[in-house]
């Protein structure tokens, strides 16, 4: 593990997406990491400023290839990549004492059958992902300082997971009947041309997907029944809003009977009064995803209607930074002995 005062050299295999660029626009004002590649073979030999001009002046690097591009002298490669390209070069790196941090799901499901049925592709590394850490630092802190491979978790699932985290830990709600209602924007999809992404498309329109299933349910059910200790069931049913970024996930559970004393706003507080990018607000807000827009703030409010035996948990996050990018640099800094919040200081901007 590097020192706290060395320079970490980082490398990003997919630089051309939103979660590479998010990955650029966190990384240039990190103090403590050196852009050492940005890959791209369609891209190569374009300044990544003509790409991206937020980055001009910022970023002076070009695209290169994967194969120019020299990953093996850094010391941690991020992968902004569709899912399979990071499992089929996480072996050489590693080997090459580099750390991986995936942010597509090549190393998030420990049941490689189950990554198959989703992901319709074999898991190339099964030992490699068996040896992998979920990086959701609030719940694998520890684990994550130690690994060599991260799995990244989806957006969606990040809000889902923190957001019942607290109930399932204390084992306060019912676990037959969970359902999370999750909105997310559009550029969750990602940057590529699509039908259903164009803006006549997208804009001035609200719809549901994935409702007979979705990428992200296992991923989630997973975690959650490690955290209750038994099997979760989970309604998940993600939508598409018209907004560039933010993520709102509402989650209903049941109580149950001998928890209904349970001052559940002292519970959440409690849980998360000593996670930095956790931000547990007065009971009876009503969060607002324009308010963690740019930032890797990921808020929570509580609700219990009429006192009775159901909780509504919100959450909200920017997709590109805590649902994806900015989590990935928080998994870098746990991984190089930083301080946790490094390079992630934004405040979200309004409006």
């Amino acid at each position: 593990m590097a020192s706290s005062s060395s320079t970490v050299k980082v490398g990003i295999v997919g630089g051309t997406g939103y979660t590479g660029v998010e990955l650029l626009r966190l990384l240039a004002a990190h103090p403590g990491v050196k852009l050492h590649a940005i890959t791209s073979r369609k891209e190569e030999g374009m300044p990544v400023s003509d790409m991206f001009p937020n980055l001009r002046g910022h970023v002076d690097l070009a695209f290169s290839t994967p194969e120019n591009a020299a990953l093996t002298e850094c010391d941690v490669v991020f992968f902004a990549t569709p899912h399979g390209v990071a499992m089929a070069q996480a072996r050489e790196l590693i080997d090459a004492g580099v750390k991986v941090i995936d942010l597509a799901a090549d190393f998030r499901l420990q049941d490689t059958a189950v990554f198959e049925k989703w992901y319709k592709m074999p898991h190339s590394c099964p030992d490699i992902l068996a040896d992998s850490a979920y990086g959701l630092v609030e719940l694998n802190r520890k684990r994550i300082a130690d690994a060599r491979v991260i799995g990244n978790p989806g957006c969606y699932p990040t809000t889902v997971i923190l957001g019942l985290a607290p109930l399932l830990e204390k084992k306060l709600v019912k676990l037959d009947n969970i359902i999370a209602d999750c909105k997310s924007g559009v550029s969750g999809a990602g940057r590529k041309a699509e039908v259903s992404t164009l803006y006549s498309e997208a804009g001035d329109n609200f719809k549901a997907y994935g409702v007979a299933g979705h990428r992200h349910h296992p991923e989630i059910t997973e975690q959650l029944t490690t955290l209750a200790g038994e099997p979760v069931k989970l309604t998940f049913v993600p939508h598409l809003v018209p907004m560039i970024r933010g993520m709102l996930s509402t989650i209903y559970v049941t109580i149950n009977d001998e928890a209904l004393q349970t001052d559940f706003q002292a519970l959440y507080e409690n849980r998360y009064a000593n996670e930095p990018f956790v931000d547990v607000m007065p009971a009876g807000s009503q969060p607002e995803t324009r308010s963690v827009r740019a930032s890797n703030t990921l808020r929570i409010a509580v609700h219990r209607p009429g006192n009775g035996n159901q909780l509504i948990i919100i959450v909200i996050q920017d997709n590109l930074v805590k649902g994806a990018a900015g989590q990935a640099v928080q998994n870098m800094n746990l991984l190089f002995g930083l301080p946790e919040q490094t390079g992630l200081g934004g405040v979200a901007i309004l409006p």
